[in-house]
């Protein structure tokens, strides 16, 4: 027999591999999340077998799903064990579907879904709060914008670093600024720091919704709105109008912030918004010396008032010099130091908050 028959029949010998095969395989791959296989949650895309090779894409409900590198690894380590196969490509991409309910509110054009972070009172690190679950959200891979709703006290800007940008555009079409991969919009664009916004109600409502239809976003997966403390005519406007997938309400863990949360949360379920979750603040002090947590406010009361309540608590950020300082130049904690705890609390609160 001579070399070329010797090749045709390891050709020929060899099992092709069917896609029923690969679907087999890739059903032994649970999300963690949501309990089922990736086969049956309709995740795996575009599959094509050529030559033994094979290629797909898996689909996920968001792309900073928290288990996505994990199901990948799994998906490819099922494949392998399919005799003859060769080489494996996976895709990761995903699909953050818009929410399609209460129809009669209107959707943010390119948007696919509307998160509002607010707190019952001032001082309680909301907005700090929102930049940086903006910016680890981006991290993760997905689109996303920051509106910045705090029309009399606009401080995103500062906190990004970006006092002395401008918006551009129209009235019509307004483009936002562009930092550390994510897009935003402020009042703080519009007006020198120094000047006051001296609004009734009906004029911060228009604004709030120009920013939110008039703006360029793209196309965009999580639009955060940080919101003014309180529950005045912002809150009122956007939660009336608009397509919100919920809301996050900060508090610190003395009994006068988070009786105060409870007000904020009363709101939206008055307003029929969803409650992502309670995210409490300024939760401990870690010492830079032995790395115990010190909880100077007290402990377990935002998490108690979760339980309580029925609502999901998302996590606790350390009081922390870092967050502060850093926040004051422009250099958001999840940016300059995003190994710290502080960082790595954001991440943790954006995992539960995604899932």
């Amino acid at each position: 027999m001579n070399g070329g028959s010797k090749a045709k029949l390891a050709f020929y010998s060899m099992n092709i591999i069917t896609e029923d095969q690969v679907y087999q395989a890739l059903s032994n791959v649970i999300d963690p999340d949501l309990h089922e296989d990736i086969v049956t949650l309709g995740f795996i895309k575009e599959l094509k077998i050529q030559d033994n090779n094979v290629s797909f894409e898996i689909e996920l409900t968001t792309p900073a799903c928290p288990f996505k590198q994990k199901m990948r690894d799994e998906a490819e380590s099922n494949i392998k064990n399919i005799p003859d196969v060769k080489n494996i490509d996976i895709t990761l991409t995903s699909r953050a579907n818009a929410e399609n309910e209460m129809p009669q509110k209107v959707a943010v054009k390119g948007v696919k879904h509307v998160i509002a972070v607010a707190s019952g009172k001032g001082g309680v690190g909301k907005s700090t709060v929102s930049v940086n679950i903006a910016l680890a959200l981006a991290q993760t891979g997905a689109k996303v914008g920051l509106l910045d709703a705090d029309i009399y006290g606009p401080s995103i800007p500062l906190l990004l670093g970006v006092t002395d940008e401008q918006l551009h555009g129209t009235d019509e079409e307004i483009y936002p600024v562009e930092k550390y991969g994510i897009k935003v919009v402020s009042m703080g664009f519009l007006l020198p720091r120094e000047q006051a916004v001296i609004w009734r109600g009906p004029m911060l409502d228009k604004m709030v919704n120009q920013f939110l239809m008039n703006v360029v976003w793209g196309e965009i997966d999580y639009l955060i709105v940080d919101l003014p403390p309180g529950t005045g005519d912002v809150q009122l406007g956007l939660c009336q109008q608009v397509n919100i997938t919920g809301a996050v309400v900060v508090s610190t863990p003395q009994e006068a912030a988070w009786s105060i949360a409870q007000k904020a949360i009363s709101m939206f379920r008055q307003l029929h918004t969803p409650i992502l979750g309670l995210i409490e603040n300024m939760s401990y002090y870690v010492c830079p010396h032995c790395d115990e947590k010190d909880y100077i406010f007290g402990i377990g009361g935002t998490k108690k008032l979760a339980e309580e309540l029925r609502i999901d608590f998302l996590g606790e950020i350390p009081l922390s010099t870092d967050i502060r300082s850093f926040s004051d130049y422009g250099n958001p904690i999840v940016i300059a130091e995003p190994e710290s705890y502080a960082a790595k609390a954001f991440k943790e609160i954006v995992k539960k908050l995604t899932a």
